[in-house]
């Protein structure tokens, strides 16, 4: 169980490891392209190319229900727990309610439950993108811009994997070649660019920062174990959400704080926190859940 457990940890420590290196070493590293990079062409790459081979398309669907009702209870959760510790609701929620799904949850769940586990992940990191890059703005912003979501390519290519699969197609082998190896970028450029970003974040008011981070591991968990058992979820689906629902501060949450301004400093120190806490559980809900 112990070398199993390294295998799933290790390659993501050491992969975000090196990225931290990297910029301390004063290598360059343009964040900015590598972001563009991902999110036009990698991470859509990837959800075709893996939407398109999933088996089960109904299953699909029921966990993308699932994720959103997860989204929409850390949330709930974590709305309530700021206004009961008089901390600005507006400032925080989005550290608490997005997880970092792409970065951790990618490999984490295909290193613990292989092909599968990936498809689940892709799923629920294409509700949460979503969810974030409208309803996340929206809360800091103050404007809600639902052509968002038909800017964002990652919609395209789950409807075409999606129609594909209703349709009973199969992409053609230079479709699904290419889209396989762009889509291989993503996880480890993900990985390089956690670890530039969480050595170039200077977190300030540790303190506050600590509370951010034990409520979005806390709600997590506990929402993805309670929501597992009340959906009957069992398997890799069972695996894959609480997995995904214990992962640290998303840093994409911090560079919407940063931009609109809402105490940037106290959610960085909650994604850097959140982060290190989370490799420190990681091995013990691992063991709980490959048992």
């Amino acid at each position: 169980m112990i070398a199993q457990i390294a295998a799933i940890i290790a390659p993501v420590a050491i992969v975000v490891g090196g990225g931290a290196l990297w910029d301390r070493l004063g290598r360059p590293f343009d964040t900015a392209f590598v972001t563009n990079l991902v999110f036009y062409v990698g991470a859509p790459a990837l959800v075709f190319s893996t939407l398109s081979e999933l088996v089960v398309l109904d299953e699909a669907w029921r966990f993308a229900g699932a994720a959103a009702l997860a989204l929409a209870l850390f949330g709930l959760f974590g709305a309530a727990a700021l206004m009961a510790l008089r901390l600005p609701v507006r400032d925080f929620v989005n550290t608490l309610m997005y997880p970092n799904l792409g970065n951790m949850g990618l490999p984490l769940c295909l290193f613990a439950f292989g092909p599968d586990g990936l498809a689940l992940a892709v799923v629920f990191f294409t509700v949460a993108s979503l969810m974030h890059y409208t309803l996340g703005i929206w809360v800091l912003s103050g404007r809600f811009r639902a052509s968002a979501v038909l800017r964002a390519p990652l919609v395209y290519a789950a409807a075409a994997a999606v129609a594909m699969q209703a349709a009973g197609m199969t992409p053609w082998s230079w479709v699904a070649n290419t889209t396989s190896m762009l889509g291989n970028l993503t996880i480890p450029l993900l990985l390089l660019t956690l670890g530039v970003s969480l050595a170039r974040i200077r977190p300030a008011n540790i303190a506050r920062g600590s509370i951010l981070a034990v409520l979005r591991l806390g709600i997590g968990i506990a929402v993805g174990f309670g929501l597992a058992a009340a959906l009957g979820l069992s398997g890799t689906a069972r695996g894959v959400l609480i997995l995904d629902a214990a992962m640290p501060a998303a840093v994409f949450s911090y560079l919407l704080a940063e931009r609109f301004d809402a105490s940037p400093a106290d959610v960085a120190g909650a994604v850097a926190l959140s982060t290190a806490a989370a490799f420190a559980v990681l091995p013990v809900l691992l063991a709980v859940l490959l048992a």
